[in-house]
C-alpha cells in the first residue's frame, strides 16, 4: 500500500476497523492524510491540497495511540491494527489498520508525535451523541498547560540500532561455526567459560540474510505450506487460539525424515509473541503450553520448547538483517535410548534451518515469500470468528470515535453526521468488500467457491459468551504456572521482605546504580550517555499483593508506612510505583521510595510531582534489566529505557507527602505479551529496575536516578491476599 512521510506530514491508505449492529468487525479503506497535528480522511485520494476530506479531527495531548498488532480479515488479509483513543474516556475511539508492520509503525510514531505537539489542552474531551452513536472533537476555547514540554524529544529518528541503557555481560559463548552460521551455547553464571553441557542447552545461531526485517518477519510467522521451502523440520502448522495482535498458540507437527532413525514424529505446542522495536528490530518468542482444545496427538510425541524465537534487526540501513535464532528444547526421550551428545544435536540441526532461510532469501533477491498470506489463520482450529465477534449488549454501549466532518469544524448544526452513515445495513452485515479489493481478493481466496456465510451468534452463545469473559477462562495453563494462597492483614509498605545479603527467595534490595547508563551533561552534544553514580532517592519498602481488582493509592491508605510517616509530620516526601500486573488475579508490586531532603531543592522532581499528566507521561522513565533468568525473558523485557507514560496507562495520585504511580501493564497488549511470559518465569528470575525523570534541556542535565531496586525470585503464591 502506498504511503509516503515528510516533516510534520504522513499520508497513505488505512483501513477504518469498526463493528456492525451484530457485533461482527469489518473494514473500509480510506486515504489519510495527517499534518501537522490534523488528520483527515478522504474516499480517494485527494487531487490536490485544497481539496475537502470527507472527515478531519485535530490531535492533542488527550489521544493515545496503542499498537494492537495483526489481525485476520476476510479470511485472507493480515492487517496491522492500532487504535487511537481520548484517555478521558476510552469508549471513545478510532481504530486503524495497516497492511504492513512497517506502515503501522510509521503511523503510529507520527500520530504520537502530532498528538504530542497538538496544544496540550487540560479539559480536552469528546462531545457524545449517545442516540446517534456520534462522538466529535470539543472545539472549545483552551489554555495552555502551565508546564511546558520539550517536544523535541519525540521527533521521528531513523535510528539503525538503539543501544541497551544496562551494562550487563553477554551469556552466550561461541563454540562453533557451521554453513555460514555463528553458533553459540548459553552459559551459567558457574560456568563463565561455557564448557559444561546442559541436557537441554540453549543453542542460538547467528547470520545476516539479504532481506528487509519487515519480509523475514513476515517469512518467520507464516505457517501455510511456502514456509518447507526453507524449514525443512516443518511439516505442518495451525493456530489453536487467537489471543490477540501479538500473542497467539499455535501447533507444529515436524517431519521425521531429519530425526535420527527410529525417533518418533514430533509435535510442538506454543504460545508464541512478537513485537517491533523502534529501530524496526522484530522480537518472535515462543515456549509450550498446554491447551484444551489441543491435546498430544496420536502417532506423535510432543516436544517441550522451554525457550525459543528469532530477533531480526536491520543493519546495512535495512537492505540487510542480523537474525538470531535461539532455541532450547527437551526431546521427550527415553534416557537409556538418546545419549544427552544426540539431543544436542538434534537441537543444533534446528537452528541450522537459518542457513536455508539465507538461501531462499538470497535465491529471491532479498525476497521472501511472493504475497504474505498466513496460512495459520486458514487453519486455526479455534475458528477466528468467535473471537472477533462481539455481543450486541457490549457493542451497544460501545462508542468509536468519529473524525468530524470538516464543514462542521467551522460551524456547529443541529443536524450531525458521521462515518457510520456511509454504511448501510447491508454493507454492515455483509462486510462486502469495496470494489477496489473485491478484484484481487476474489483471486487470491481459497473461499472464492463455495464458502459459508458466518453466523450470526444465537442469544445462548452470547451469554455463553459473556460467561467466560466474567469467569476469564484463558483456554491455555503455562508449564510453569502455579496456584496463589491467601494471606492475613498486612502493613502498607512491608509485605515483601528486605534482603541486602540477596540470600532470600520472594524479596527485595536496592541494585547497584552503576549498571545502569543515563544521560550525561553533554548528551544533547554528544548523544553520549554515563554510568550512575547514586540515587536521588532512598528505597524504604515495598508491597507484593493479589487483588481481584486494582489497588490504586496504596499511599493513601490508613495503617501504611506513608501514612505513618505523614502523622508524624515530618518532612519526609515519598515517591511510589504501583506496578500493576494482571494474571490469575490482579497483582500490586508496590516500590516505595523517601527523600529527606525538602522537595523545593530538586527543581526536575518538583516540577514533576505537582505537574499535569501530559507532563509526568513525558518525562518518566524506567530501565529495566533481568540480571538472572533464561534468554527469552531477557529478550522479551529487554534492556532499553521506556517512557511509561507514553506506552502504559498511569495514573497519578498527588497526596500531602508523596506521589504514587499506579501503572496498569494490563493496558498494552506488547506489555500484556511479556507480562504473561515472565509471570511463567517469575521464580527464577532476578528483576533489576531503576526510575528516573527524563531530562531535556541543558539545566536539567545531568540526569539523576531516583532509585533502583532488585527483586529477587518472586512467587506469585507468596503474594499478600488483599481482603
Amino acid at each position: 500500500m502506498e504511503m509516503s512521510q515528510t516533516d510534520g506530514r504522513m499520508e497513505g491508505w488505512l483501513y477504518t476497523i469498526r463493528h456492525n449492529r451484530f457485533g461482527l468487525q469489518f473494514s473500509r479503506k480510506r486515504y489519510f492524510l495527517l499534518l501537522d497535528n490534523n488528520l483527515k480522511s478522504f474516499r480517494s485520494v485527494p487531487s490536490d491540497h485544497n481539496e475537502e476530506p470527507d472527515r478531519r479531527a485535530s490531535l492533542d495531548c488527550c489521544i493515545r495511540v496503542t499498537d494492537n498488532g495483526r489481525e485476520s480479515f476476510h479470511r485472507i488479509k493480515i492487517l496491522f491494527i492500532f487504535t487511537l483513543y481520548n484517555t478521558s474516556n476510552h469508549l471513545d475511539q478510532l481504530k486503524l489498520g495497516a497492511s504492513s508492520p512497517e506502515e503501522a509503525a510509521k503511523w503510529i510514531r507520527s500520530l504520537q508525535d502530532a498528538s504530542q505537539k497538538g496544544f496540550p489542552f487540560p479539559d480536552c474531551e469528546f462531545v457524545s451523541h449517545a442516540e446517534k452513536g456520534l462522538v466529535k472533537l470539543d472545539l472549545s476555547k483552551r489554555t495552555r498547560r502551565k508546564v511546558s514540554v520539550d517536544w523535541t524529544n519525540y521527533s521521528s529518528l531513523n535510528v539503525e540500532t538503539i543501544a541497551p541503557d544496562v551494562i550487563a555481560p553477554s551469556p552466550w559463548k561461541i563454540f562453533g561455526c557451521q554453513n555460514g552460521l555463528r553458533l553459540f551455547k548459553e552459559a551459567k553464571d558457574w560456568d563463565s567459560r561455557g564448557k559444561h553441557w546442559d541436557d537441554h542447552p540453549a543453542v542460538m545461531a547467528v547470520g545476516v540474510i539479504d532481506g528487509t526485517s519487515e519480509d523475514i518477519f513476515n517469512t518467520l510467522m507464516s505457517l501455510d505450506p511456502l514456509r518447507s521451502e526453507w524449514d525443512f523440520c516443518f511439516y505442518k502448522g495451525s493456530v489453536v487460539e487467537h489471543l490477540d495482535g501479538h500473542t497467539d498458540i499455535i501447533n507444529v507437527q515436524l517431519y521425521s525424515d531429519w530425526l535420527p532413525w527410529g525417533m518418533n514424529r514430533r509435535d510442538l505446542l506454543l504460545r508464541r509473541y512478537w513485537r517491533r522495536e523502534e529501530d524496526g528490530t522484530y522480537v518472535i518468542l515462543c515456549h509450550s503450553v498446554y491447551h484444551k482444545k489441543c491435546p498430544p496427538r496420536r502417532g506423535y510425541v510432543r516436544a517441550c520448547v522451554k525457550s525459543g524465537g528469532y530477533v531480526v534487526a536491520p543493519v546495512s540501513k535495512g537492505k540487510q538483517s542480523l537474525v538470531k535464532h535461539m532455541v532450547a528444547i527437551d526431546w521427550r526421550s527415553w534416557n537409556l535410548y538418546m545419549r544427552p551428545s544426540s539431543s544436542r544435536s538434534i537441537t543444533i540441526r534446528v537452528v541450522e534451518r537459518l542457513a536455508a532461510l539465507r538461501e531462499m532469501f538470497k535465491a529471491k533477491q532479498g525476497h521472501g515469500f511472493a504475497e504474505f498470506v498466513s496460512g495459520e489463520f486458514l487453519e486455526t482450529k479455534s475458528c477466528l470468528s468467535k473471537v472477533n465477534i462481539r455481543p450486541v449488549i457490549t457493542e451497544a454501549k460501545r462508542v468509536d470515535l468519529e473524525l468530524v466532518k470538516a464543514d462542521e469544524m467551522e460551524k456547529p448544526s443541529s443536524a450531525r453526521h458521521s462515518l457510520m452513515d456511509l454504511n448501510d445495513v447491508s454493507d454492515e452485515f455483509f462486510d462486502v468488500p469495496e470494489p477496489s479489493e473485491f478484484d484481487s481478493l476474489i483471486d487470491n481466496s481459497p473461499f472464492s467457491q463455495g464458502h459459508s456465510q458466518l453466523k450470526i451468534p444465537s442469544p445462548a452463545g452470547i451469554v455463553k459468551k459473556l460467561q467466560d469473559l466474567a469467569n476469564n477462562k484463558k483456554g491455555y495453563m503455562d508449564l510453569q504456572e502455579v496456584g496463589m494462597d491467601d494471606k492475613s492483614a498486612f502493613f502498607y509498605g512491608a509485605t515483601l521482605q528486605k534482603d541486602p545479603n540477596l540470600t532470600m527467595s520472594c524479596s527485595w534490595a536496592t541494585a547497584d546504580p552503576s549498571t545502569f547508563l543515563i544521560r550525561g551533561e553533554n548528551y544533547l552534544k554528544d548523544r553520549q550517555k554515563v554510568k550512575a553514580n547514586e540515587t536521588l532517592m532512598q528505597m524504604i519498602g515495598a508491597d507484593w499483593i493479589s487483588s481481584n481488582k486494582r489497588e490504586d493509592d496504596l499511599g493513601g491508605r490508613l495503617g501504611g508506612l506513608v501514612q505513618e510517616y505523614a502523622a508524624k509530620g515530618g518532612p519526609e516526601f515519598f515517591f511510589i510505583v504501583n506496578m500493576q500486573v494482571p494474571g490469575s488475579a490482579m497483582y500490586s508490586l508496590a516500590l516505595y521510595y523517601m527523600l529527606k531532603t525538602p522537595l523545593e531543592e530538586h527543581p526536575l522532581l518538583e516540577s514533576f510531582v505537582n505537574g499535569d499528566d501530559a507532563y509526568r507521561n513525558s518525562r518518566f522513565k524506567l530501565i529495566p534489566h533481568i540480571s538472572k533468568g533464561s534468554w527469552i525473558v531477557k529478550q522479551s523485557v529487554g534492556k532499553k529505557a521506556c517512557l511509561v507514560g507514553q506506552a502504559l496507562e498511569v495514573r497519578y495520585t498527588r497526596g500531602k507527602n508523596y506521589l504514587e504511580l499506579d501503572v496498569d501493564v494490563g493496558s498494552s497488549t506488547v506489555a500484556r505479551g511479556v507480562t504473561n511470559l515472565v509471570l511463567g518465569y517469575l521464580t527464577n528470575l532476578v528483576i533489576e529496575m531503576a526510575f528516573l525523570i527524563q531530562a531535556n534541556t541543558e539545566n536539567e542535565l545531568p540526569e539523576l536516578l531516583l532509585g533502583t531496586c532488585r527483586l529477587n525470585y518472586l512467587d506469585v503464591s507468596k503474594s499478600v491476599q488483599e481482603r
